[in-house]
């Protein structure tokens, strides 16, 4: 995590900063909020600020609010005088620390602010091959587009592919394609000089400079419009960005990753997309299965975020009883991991009792859960045909075992046999002579599609 501290370094905020460090974050330092400013437009992130309540703390937020800027603020001070702290609460800080600081105070505010915990867990066999291939194409440099519905975990994926590649000491930046209106999309992303529109008072830096030499994560990248995606396809092209406004390109070295929802195939065919730039992205394809599709996830997942609201509140943590667990298997959850989540959250404070019942787990709109049916067999069944398939695989042959690996790497780059080839590690010679071994002996082999390369 990135913390950029602002304000004098005296001898209790300069304690504070050590034990920051202690816990993992990687710590820059400003005296003013105006330098505090200056420096989140000149390109240097941060995850979180934590600034003297001594300081203009409103006066912060609004400046980084005018160039969109949008970092959260915990504010600290000396002697813990309620009343400034309960200011520096109004003016926008989303938590007051008090100096002298308490090491496990500040490991807690920054793990709570930043939300940087997110562990993976996984238990399903469906979501274990994901995660397989996920770390094998992670050391790469490919860009990797990563699609599934809505709240399936997508951002989670994506941060564990950073951590396990070769850039993982440096920056991740994620940007919401959906969230930032389209006319000021192009700014965030490629940074303007300044006087390039009414507003920009000086120079910003976009998402592309920030994330040199790191990962950038473009999420939902479907809801770019085609003029920006153009723009965009040079960029991964030609390694180098214009800033809006700008007379020159400027070089980046960033690895893209990019996620969707909506199906980017039909997107192209739809003329809402475009496919070469489809193809720039989707040099693998890490799809994400609805948490319908992975129940042996559903408990696991369930009991880890009883335990981390269980802890965030302060109340006892309880386990879940026998009903309880048929109706969260027999559950749908549309709304994905993400629903579970806020479920479990609910959950936690609405138990009463020395278990959480089934009326405790509650939908959205306040009803609970609906009682164990035929989905909660289904669900089952699917989860015990799902631990077959991972064993099937006992017995088989070297070469069988190749072949597999090598349709379905196939199959993941939409029959592409370039990008296949980098990914397996081999030339594309030997790619096309298997290939065609299989096609004698009558294997079906993924065509390329949309006009993909056959090469």
């Amino acid at each position: 995590m990135r913390l950029l501290v602002v304000g004098k370094l005296s001898g209790q905020l300069s304690t504070a900063v050590k034990m920051a460090m202690s816990a993992g974050a990687k710590v820059s330092h400003v005296e003013t909020i105006d330098a505090a400013t200056h420096a989140l437009r000149a390109g240097q992130g941060a995850d979180l600020l934590m600034v003297d309540y001594d300081l203009d703390i409103a006066g912060l937020i609004a400046a980084n609010q005018l160039e969109r800027i949008h970092v959260p603020v915990v504010a600290c001070g000396i002697a813990a005088d309620p009343k400034r702290a309960a200011d520096a609460i109004r003016a926008g800080a989303k938590e007051f620390i008090p100096l002298p600081p308490d090491a496990t105070l500040i490991a807690a505010v920054l793990a709570a602010v930043s939300d940087d915990n997110r562990p993976m867990v996984v238990r399903d066999p469906s979501m274990q091959a994901v995660i397989s291939l996920a770390d094998q194409v992670a050391p790469s440099e490919a860009s990797i587009l990563l699609t599934g519905e809505s709240g399936v975990g997508k951002e989670v994926i994506a941060r564990y592919v950073h951590q396990k590649s070769r850039r993982a000491n440096r920056t991740f930046i994620s940007v919401n394609c959906a969230a930032i209106p389209e006319n000021l999309l192009e700014s965030e992303l490629f940074g303007h000089e300044k006087g390039a529109f009414t507003g920009a008072v000086a120079r910003r830096i976009g998402k592309f400079e920030e994330a040199n030499g790191g990962t950038l994560l473009l999420d939902e990248i479907s809801e770019m419009d085609a003029r920006l995606q153009a723009k965009l396809l040079r960029a991964i092209q030609e390694r180098e960005i214009d800033r809006v406004g700008g007379s020159k390109p400027v070089k980046v070295d960033i690895r893209i990753l990019a996620t969707s929802n909506r199906d980017l195939v039909q997107a192209v065919k739809d003329g809402t997309f475009r496919e070469d730039l489809l193809y720039r992205l989707n040099v693998v394809n890490l799809r994400i299965p609805p948490l319908r599709e992975r129940p042996g996830d559903v408990l696991v997942m369930a009991e880890f975020f009883i335990r981390k609201y269980a802890a965030a509140n302060g109340v006892a943590e309880k386990p879940l009883s026998s009903e309880a667990k048929r109706r969260l298997a027999a559950h749908r959850w549309p709304g994905n991991v993400r629903e579970l989540e806020n479920a479990m959250h609910r959950a936690v404070l609405l138990a009463v009792g020395p278990e959480i019942d089934e009326q405790a787990i509650r939908l959205p709109d306040g009803q609970p859960l609906g009682p164990a049916d035929a989905h909660a067999r289904t669900a089952q069944a699917a989860a015990s045909a799902a631990e077959v398939a991972t064993r099937s695989f006992v017995g088989q042959t070297v070469a069988e075992m190749e072949q597999h690996l090598i349709i379905d790497t196939l199959e993941h780059c939409f029959g592409n046999r370039t990008h296949a080839a980098n990914i397996l590690g081999i030339s594309i010679r030997t790619l096309r002579n298997k290939l065609k071994e299989y096609n004698e002996a009558g294997v079906s082999v993924p065509a390329p599609q949309m006009g993909a390369s056959a090469a």
